[in-house]
């Protein structure tokens, strides 16, 4: 199993057990996170790599790989990619670069890689 298929299994099971044991509070708060990424005056895709630049500035590596696998299905390109990081950096600093690292390791390892 890839990186990347255990970080979804995971994912996947701990969701489920958060959502078992959550109250109100956390169900609103999980579904107000999916909504906010929907299609609307910003296209998915563009909500996607906001999520991903968000979460390289906050130095979130669970999340900056959900959103790079999000952006890969949204149909994200190396070259966007490369720009929405660039700006990750700036704005994150030199502290990001250790999260910028392995979030390219992540998007070379999903599939679909090469095909841009």
């Amino acid at each position: 199993m890839s990186d990347v298929d255990e970080f979804r299994a995971e994912r996947a099971e701990l969701n489920e057990l958060v959502l078992r044991h959550a109250g109100k509070e956390i169900k609103r708060f999980f579904n107000l996170d999916a909504g906010v990424y929907r299609e609307g005056a910003l296209p998915a895709k563009m909500k996607e790599l906001l999520g991903l630049v968000a979460s390289l500035v906050l130095r979130c590596d669970d999340c900056v790989t959900y959103h790079l696998l999000r952006c890969r299905e949204e149909g994200v390109t190396e070259e966007e990619l490369q720009e929405a990081l660039a700006v990750g950096l700036v704005v994150g600093g030199s502290i990001t670069i250790p999260h910028l690292r392995r979030a390219f390791r992540v998007w070379e390892d999903l599939p679909g890689e090469g095909s841009d």
